[in-house]
């Protein structure tokens, strides 16, 4: 038996437009995004991730400093979707960017599961996401949320429609 033929892989031109796409519309086409200070950390296929500053508006708990939970499950939820686009990206590499992004107008998110396991605490935060699942119609992934020291502050699973 033979394995199925590799299909080409987009251009490095194209991957970078690519990129630039996801990078634009994490960080500014998804307004809340952009409010919360998501910045796209890595497009690494394997772990892609969000990272943001602390600052007073992100306060849930306001004796303590601690981070919010709605934004915590936030970019946990952002890192899902995330790992969700960057693998239909490796899925469809053969494709241009703009077919590529075409599809992304099909993700959301249909499940989220959030574990809380240390408080907020911290400077700076990253959120990263991994594919354990990538269906015809469903993504499947799992997500952490550390800060700065790499203390784990969450975990997460979420499922997200792709078609």
């Amino acid at each position: 038996m033979t394995a199925p033929p590799l299909l080409p892989r987009r251009s490095l031109d194209e991957q970078a437009r690519l990129e630039e796409v996801l990078r634009e519309v994490f960080e500014h086409r998804m307004s809340f995004n952009e409010f919360l200070g998501f910045r796209v950390a890595s497009l690494d296929p394997a772990a892609p991730a969000i990272s943001f500053r602390m600052r007073s508006e992100l306060i849930g708990h306001y004796q303590h400093g601690r981070l919010h939970g709605g934004v915590i499950s936030s970019a946990l939820d952002t890192a899902g979707g995330l790992a969700a686009m960057v693998a239909i990206g490796e899925k469809f590499c053969s494709e241009t960017a703009g077919q590529v992004v075409h599809r992304f107008g099909r993700v959301g998110t249909i499940d989220l599961r959030v574990d809380y396991l240390h408080q907020g605490i911290g400077r700076q935060f990253t959120a990263t996401g991994r594919i354990t699942r990538l269906g015809g119609r469903i993504a499947s992934t799992q997500m952490t949320l550390e800060n700065e020291t790499g203390q784990l502050i969450a975990t997460g699973c979420g499922s997200y429609v792709i078609s």
